[in-house]
């Protein structure tokens, strides 16, 4: 690809696999979003909209993979933006990096945002005395994200390492809370159940308060192009990179719906559920005592700070990989690596501090955590489009590598940018009704900030010396600077 590789390949097939199956983790999104759900079309939406959203999702993944197999750098998306374009390579590239870098950072700030509200329904329930507050959730938010920067800053190895447990406790704990679910409660709910349509989120129109609980499962499926930005890490990536973004997409979708089903059904009083503090909580006590639900709780609150973890990791290497284009301020040290772990410390740190510059605005907001979502929701799958777009633009001069979809590429791109378009253009609009300053989505503003910046700074110097992914040379150039 042009680069001299100053990071070591120590992932193999299932640790490239584990990075997007960890971030999509079916646990931590299905939990921190269910309360949303629950009052943004309910039961059907959740159901029904997971299957839909899901294919959905699987069209974007394979067609992503289809570009992974041939452009497989941690650059990812903005790297095969600016080698597919035919023109303007360094606009697309540019734009596909930012969008890309202000998704991830979202993931990471609402991941951990989901894991402080939960940690602190564990302490209520076991402390009654102990108020969650919105102060509180940013100040452990905080905590959250700067210990997982700790975990990045050290090596490649551990974080490998932590990813494989990170499956197994999703799978391990997937099978904990369906069976015990289906048990221990004393009473389920009818099959027709899952039919049922509520629309409490104060907008008359059912059709847009349904539209809105998409929202849940699209949150949910986000950051399978870590597979993609492990690429540089990855043996026999060319192959093992799209493997993973396509199984960590379809693995996730069945155990997801199994565990979406399982809680639809053990809901005991809908509106009691609905209007709890953290639903999700509230049917596990319901359902199976307080001490069970506590054990419960905690599985959820792991799977919360593994999907953080390695969504950080993936958020870097997207950072390490764009300065080293000189396409951020201060490139020459977010792209250094440190000599001894191998790993982009410096940018590991950016990262943390931009994740937590988006949690600010819960301090005072109790709608942070939608807007946070939509940003990391339509940040992503709008630089998901921008390549896949553009390898529809090229047709037949497009060339695939080991892992391609024949003459399936095409129809499965439109399908993907479609959906991209459709989905990035409802989660921009407002999320509750009536419409305050506490309530405003401000998903918006957040993007439009740094899509301004992004402009300002493109027209002010940036398209005079950025022309997109740079070459260092000839392969034999490249391969004599390897982890020089």
């Amino acid at each position: 690809m042009g680069y001299p590789r100053k990071l070591t390949r120590r992932f193999q097939a299932f640790d490239n696999f584990a990075i997007s199956f960890t971030i999509i983790n079916i646990i931590s999104g299905i939990f921190s979003g269910f309360g949303f759900g629950l009052n943004a079309g309910g039961p059907s939406i959740l159901v029904f909209g997971w299957i839909g959203v899901s294919a959905m999702v699987l069209f974007v993944g394979a067609a992503m993979a289809e570009v992974a197999s041939a452009y497989p750098t941690s650059g990812a998306l903005y790297f095969s933006a600016g080698k597919l374009a035919k023109r303007h390579k360094g606009a697309w590239s540019w734009y596909t990096g930012w969008l890309n870098f202000v998704g991830q950072v979202g993931g990471t700030a609402a991941t951990g945002y989901a894991a402080a509200t939960f940690l602190q329904a564990f302490i209520a329930l076991q402390w009654p005395s102990y108020e969650p507050t919105p102060h509180r959730t940013v100040l452990i938010t905080a905590l959250i994200i700067v210990l997982q920067g700790l975990a990045n800053t050290y090596t490649v190895h551990l974080v490998a390492v932590l990813n494989r447990i990170s499956v197994w406790w999703l799978l391990s704990g997937l099978v904990v809370i369906v069976s015990a679910l289906i048990v221990m409660p004393e009473h389920h709910q009818s099959a027709s159940f899952v039919t049922h349509f509520a629309n409490n989120t104060g907008f008359t129109s059912g059709l847009y308060g349904g539209m809105l609980g998409l929202l849940v499962t699209s949150w949910t499926f986000t950051g399978f192009d870590g597979s993609f930005h492990m690429s540089e890490e990855t043996v026999r990536a060319t192959v093992n990179a799209p493997k993973g973004i396509t199984r960590a997409i379809g693995y996730s979708a069945i155990a997801g719906l199994l565990l979406m089903l399982a809680l639809v059904y053990s809901i005991r009083d809908y509106d009691r559920v609905a209007s709890a503090d953290a639903p999700p909580v509230q049917i596990l006590i319901d359902g199976l005592g307080l001490g069970t639900a506590k054990v419960v709780l905690l599985i959820v609150i792991g799977a919360m700070l593994f999907c953080g973890l390695a969504n950080l990791t993936s958020n870097t290497r997207q950072i390490f990989a764009f300065s080293r284009d000189g396409a951020m301020p201060g490139s020459r040290w977010w792209h250094s690596v440190s000599p001894r772990t191998r790993t982009p410390v410096k940018a590991v740190w950016l990262a943390v501090a931009c994740s937590l510059a988006l949690v600010v605005p819960g301090w005072w907001s109790h709608t942070a955590f939608t807007a946070i979502v939509s940003v990391n929701v339509v940040g992503l799958f709008l630089a998901y489009a921008v390549p896949i777009l553009l390898r529809l633009r090229l047709g037949d001069e497009f060339q695939p590598g080991p892992w391609h979809l024949g003459r399936w590429g095409r129809p499965v791109g439109v399908v993907a940018v479609t959906w991209i378009v459709l989905s990035s253009a409802l989660f921009m609009l407002p999320q509750a009704s009536p419409i305050t300053a506490h309530s405003f989505n401000y998903a918006p503003i957040a993007l439009a900030v740094v899509l301004a910046a992004a402009t300002v700074w493109w027209f002010a110097a940036a398209r005079r010396r950025f022309h997109g992914p740079v070459s260092y040379g000839r392969p034999d150039e490249v391969a004599a600077m390897d982890l020089v």
